[in-house]
This record gives structure tokens, sequence and C-alpha cells, in this order.
């Protein structure tokens, strides 16, 4: 058996990290305040598939080159610039967007090993470091363990989940971050309600429609903002990348089915439009065929599919339907488009002689339709009917109706099972797919609360999904809007393990963006992008499984100049004066220090926002209190303590950048009168 055969068959960090159960560690993780680095989401490598090539993203020059071999596999490490606001150059600097990859190659065959699971961390070499210097494998071995002092500087590892909230907003939140399950991360404000959405398959950029600003947003998943947003001549609704996406498709949102609308092409490297096409009224649902030919546009004012031929731009057949068209799907098997309508048929339509081939009846009142991996079989909603009908795209037939819950209005999938949301109640219904297509027998069924709060009791609801695939093959998460909360739900579970906050917010569709090292363009080259945070010497730590290899290859990260400009401007420092370290408990002490300008040294008077923490270790007891500003840079205020025991005080002022987590804290020990009479004898 080759090192590559014997790679195949085995996923790092079998126990430790593996992508089934990731999440559900996270949570557990996360419930005990650890925050492991060990729950990052990692590929299962029982699907190495790799994802098709893109559209092709702007690229920097290559920074950095290293490769180590070790028990038959060679290991190629490099950085390479993703594009940058500032010049490239040939030095890596902070704030750079770069491509972190690591190639692997069997040396006795010369392949790429893929369906691998490595691990990788930058960690920041210290310039002398009193506790030793530790070794690469005692490194890795501190991060996977997830300790206080195992933290990396940059986990290469994680993912993030994203809301589209009915705000004009977007909210950003580490599963693994912070106390209680989740920490917002980043909170992207648009500039009106976002409608629907679409990630790009490198998750570099998310495209959103905002209607009521008739713009696209093109935000940065690397830097957590909006980059571009591109006007339009008319009200955007749904979105969709076609397959090699170059072009993003934008439906038109008509005011009413008697106003033309249509869709516009985006061109996805200048970001810009570049066509708008005519296809029919009322709203609009998008599909492509697999080859990214053909777009298929419904009409549902005019009881219409459009075929667009997305080379020339053009419409090139409408074909009728049936009364409301509201969903179309592409079957990758039957290379078939089928478009659901309200009137009660589902239409088959072949896209090379543009023809109807078949139309399926079922009852009135038919909603979305979407196909299960593989191609095959095909969900169709019936909110009428309170059912699912499963379609076989072999005989075009439906072989299969099951009864669920009222008001079924979205399907999702994982690996082995459907998930069916529902307006009118929590619950989602799970149907394993395993056993599926069999003409007339029963359809097995379980069920999961998907929360507290029917989800058709929002004010807004978006067509984007509310249910995705979460961090492992066999668990999805589900945002409940009222709730205000991302549920997390692992397939054998009888109820969700555990739910991410969403602070207040109301999530209308959820997105998970991978941040892990994985196959995403060419076979055996596992990669992510990443920003690098600040100047320094790095170890990047390489880690597999089987064989074992620990690697630490090197980097250096520059300042950037403008960025230290800019980092260091306004700041102050803190100078405390005449603070004796022992104080008695209940007697009031004056506390007094001084702000001087870090740069010019003078001394900074007036500042209305500086704040202290008064903090009783370990953390029984705190307080805030406002300073008071006096002369020359100084500020005071009254401080009594309410009880014995050692108080840390922190200093605060937002406005010169000084923040609680800065190191010139004062210490003090309260002591009742007694004691400190003992103290003096």
């Amino acid at each position: 058996m080759t090192v590559a055969e014997r790679l195949n068959r085995r996923s790092i960090l079998k126990s430790i990290t593996s992508r089934r159960g990731v999440l559900a560690v996270a949570l557990v993780c996360a419930a005990v305040g650890a925050g492991l680095a060990i729950c990052g989401k990692v590929k299962d490598s029982a699907s190495p598939s790799v994802e098709p090539v893109t559209a092709a993203e702007p690229q920097g020059p290559l920074l950095f080159t290293q490769s180590v071999t070790r028990e038959g596999i060679a290991v190629e490490f490099s950085l390479q610039q993703v594009s940058t606001t500032r010049h490239q150059t040939q030095d890596l600097q902070e704030g750079d967007d770069v491509r972190v990859r690591f190639k692997i190659i069997d040396t006795a065959s010369g392949r790429p090993v893929r369906g691998l699971n490595p691990a990788g961390w930058m960690s920041s070499i210290p310039k002398a470091d009193s506790r030793g210097v530790r070794t690469c494998a005692q490194k890795a071995k501190a991060f996977l363990e997830g300790t206080i002092f195992g933290r990396a500087d940059l986990d290469l590892n994680v993912f993030n989940v994203l809301t589209l909230n009915n705000e004009a907003n977007i909210s950003v939140l580490a599963p693994l971050g912070g106390f209680g399950g989740t920490k917002l991360l980043s909170m992207v404000l648009l500039e009106s309600p976002g409608e629907d959405w679409v990630l790009s398959s490198r998750e570099t950029r998310v495209y959103v429609s905002l209607p009521d600003s008739n713009k696209i947003a093109v935000m940065d998943t690397t830097a957590w903002r909006v980059m571009r947003n591109i006007e339009l001549d008319r009200r955007p609704g749904r979105v969709a990348l076609q397959p090699d996406e170059a072009l993003l498709w934008v439906a038109d949102e008509p005011a009413g089915d008697r106003e033309l609308s249509g869709v516009t092409a985006i061109d996805t490297n200048k970001l810009e439009p570049i066509a708008w096409v005519r296809t029919g009224r009322g709203r609009h649902e998008l599909a492509f065929s697999d080859d990214g030919l053909w777009a298929f546009v419904t009409n549902e004012g005019d009881a219409t599919i459009s075929i667009i031929d997305t080379r020339s731009m053009k419409v090139v057949q409408n074909l009728p339907t049936g009364a409301r068209p509201v969903s179309v799907a592409f079957s990758s098997l039957a290379r078939m488009a089928y478009v659901s309508a309200g009137s009660g048929t589902i239409s088959v339509i072949e896209p090379n002689s543009r023809k109807v081939v078949s139309r399926i009846r079922a009852e009135p009142g038919l909603g979305q339709i979407r196909f299960a991996p593989g191609g095959r079989l095909g969900f169709v909603l019936s909110p009428a009917r309170a059912a699912v009908h499963i379609l076989d795209s072999a005989t075009n037939r439906i072989v299969q109706t099951a009864s669920v819950e009222s008001g079924p209005d979205q399907v999702a999938f994982s690996r082995e099972f459907a998930y069916v949301r529902h307006r009118d109640s929590a619950t989602v219904v799970m149907i394993p797919l395993k056993g599926l297509g069999v003409e007339n027998r029963p359809v097995q069924l379980f069920s999961f609360p998907g929360g507290q709060t029917p989800p058709g009791k929002a004010p807004r609801l978006s067509p984007a999904d509310a249910i995705v695939q979460a961090a492992g093959e066999n668990a999805v998460l589900v945002a409940n809007p009222l709730d205000r909360s991302v549920y997390y739900y692992k397939e054998g579970m009888a109820a969700p393990s555990g739910n991410f906050s969403n602070y207040g917010r109301q999530p209308r569709a959820v997105l998970v963006v991978d941040r892990g090292l994985r196959e995403r363009s060419d076979p055996g080259v596992y990669e992510t992008v990443a920003r690098m945070r600040k100047p320094g010497d790095y170890d990047v730590v390489f880690l597999l499984d089987a064989p074992r290899i620990v690697h630490c290859f090197k980097a250096t990260v520059k300042a950037n100049p403008a960025l230290e400009e800019e980092r260091n401007t306004g700041l102050v420092d803190v100078e405390h004066l005449a603070n004796s370290p022992r104080v008695q408990v209940g007697k009031s002490v004056r506390l007094q220090f001084r702000l001087t300008d870090r740069h010019t040294k003078a001394a900074v008077s007036g500042l209305k926002d500086v704040e202290v923490l008064t903090n009783l270790m370990p953390g029984t007891w705190h307080k805030r209190h406002l300073a008071a500003p006096g002369a020359d840079g100084a500020y005071a205020l009254n401080f009594t303590p309410p009880r014995p025991g050692v108080y840390y005080i922190y200093l605060q002022c937002p406005s010169r950048k000084l923040h609680f987590n800065n190191d010139r804290y004062l210490v003090l020990e309260a002591v009742n009168d007694g004691d400190q009479h003992e103290k003096k004898k």
C-alpha cells in the first residue's frame, strides 16, 4: 500500500478534530469557557471532492515557498498575496490578505494526496521567553488542547457563521470564541436590509441584494467589510452565481405582476453590470445548467420560464409553465430543469432542445423544488397540502409523498438527510435520504424543534436559506428570526445541542464561511485566505496525523508604515501619581494619574471619556468610575474599597485608543484598619 493510499484511509486528528461532531465539541468547549482551537471546521476525508475552478481572482506575488519531506510525503508551504489596496511588493506586511497553501505530494508516485485534513496555525516567535522556547511539537499540542496559554496568533482551522438580519446589517459570529457558545466577531453595515445573498465558492465574497437601495453589496469575508456597492437601475431580489462565477445574475423584484422586468448580469471581476435581459412579468427565481451554458428564469406574472444563453446573454426561448411558477431547480443527473408552479404542475425542460418534455401533475399550491445530492431525487414542497413530494428524475414521476407540518417552505440537505422548514411551526422535519425513491414506500420522518417561535410570525422572511449544513456533514444550523438565535442540530439527537445568540437581532438567513485548510481548487493543495494581523517573526505550524508530520515553517511579517502611523496616532501613555499600594477598607482614597501623548510627550488634558475600572480579585466585585480632569494632563477620582482584598485598577480612554486591556494598571491592597496597624508594628 502506498503512502497516498494509507493517508486517504485515515483522517487527521481522528479522535480530536474529526469533522463529524466538531461543532458539538465547540459548544461544549464554549460552555465551559475553553474556546478550544481543536473545534475548528475540518473537512471529512470521506468526501475528497475538489470544487470547480471559478472566475480568476486578482493575485499578487508569491511571498514565501518552503518545503519539507518526511515519511514519503513532501509538504510545500507557500504564501501568496491576494489583491490588496496598497502597492504590492515582495514583502509580507501586516494588513495583507494572503492565500496560505500546503501542497502535499506522495514522493513515491509524484501524485497529489487528496482527502486529507491538515491543521495549521501561525504563532509569533518571542524575542525572549523566560519559560524557554517551545518545540514545534509542543506548540502544536498546546494549540490542539486550546489552553489559555496555548492560543495561536492565527488559527487556520476555524469557521464563521453569518446571519442576514432584519436590520441593515450582517452578523459575523465566531462559534469557537467567547463564552456562552458564540462571539460577535464583526457587524457588517449595509445601506439597507438585505433580501438575498450568495457566497462565492472560494468563500472570499458574499453578494447581497439590497432592494431598498437598488444596489448589490459585495462583502469581503477576509476584512468583514463591504468592498463595493454596485448600483442598479431596478430593485434587486434573488441573486445567483453561474457555475464558473464569471457572472452574478440578479433578478428584478417588480412592484407588481404587470411591470416588465428581467435579470441583470454583473461581471464579478470588474464588479459592474454588463447587461440587463428582459424576461417577463412578476417575481423571478433563478437556476443554471451545471455546465453554465443556460440560465433559467421564472416569470410568475406571465406563467413562463425564460431560457437565457449565458454566452450571448439573450433569451432564446420562453416556455409556458402553468400559472404562478414559483421555483426552479436543475438536476445534474437528468440534465433537465424542473419548474414547480402554483397551479399544481411541475414542468420538465430540456435546455438544448428548449422544450417542455414532460409535465408532472400534483395539486395546486406547490412551492419550492430542490434536488438532493446526486441530482436524482427532487423534493417538491406543498404548503397547501402540508406535504413533501419525492420526484424521481429518472422516470419524471412523483414516487412518494410525506405529510409534514403546516406550511413547508424551505428544504435543505446534508449528506444523510433532507431538512424541511415550516412557516407555521418551529418544528424542522428530517427525511433520511437512504432508501428514498422506491415508489409508494412510506417515507420515514424524524423531527426536532428549530426554536420556540414559528418563522412565519416574523415580520419579514428572506428567500435565502434559513437552514444550512454546519461544520460537519451530519449537522445543520437553523436560523430562527424571533428567537434571535441560530440553533445547532447534530443528527441523531432529539433536540438542538445548543444555539448561537445573534445579540438581539433577527436572523432571516444563515451562511457558513469556512476558514479551514481544505482543497479549494487544485487536488492535494490545502489552502485558506487569512489576514496578517501584526508584524513579527512567525512559526507556521503544520500538523498531519498519519503519517505523523509536525513541522514549523518560517514567515516574517513586516510593519506596514501607514498602518503603524495610523495605529500610533493619538496614543497616550499612563503615569500613576503618588498612589499608595496599601489602602484601608471603607476609607476614601484619591487615585491620580497623568496622560501624555506618546509621540510629543506633551500632557493631554480635558478628556471627557477617561474611565477607571476597579476590580476586586478574583473578579468578585467591580465598579466603573469616570475620572475628573485636572491641570497638566492629570486625572483623579475618589475610590472607597468596600472589602479587604487585592484590587486591580484599569484605565480606559476610547477617544485616545486606550482600552482596559492595556498594561498600565495599578494594584492596590485594601486591609481593615486593625490589619493596617498590625502590619505597621
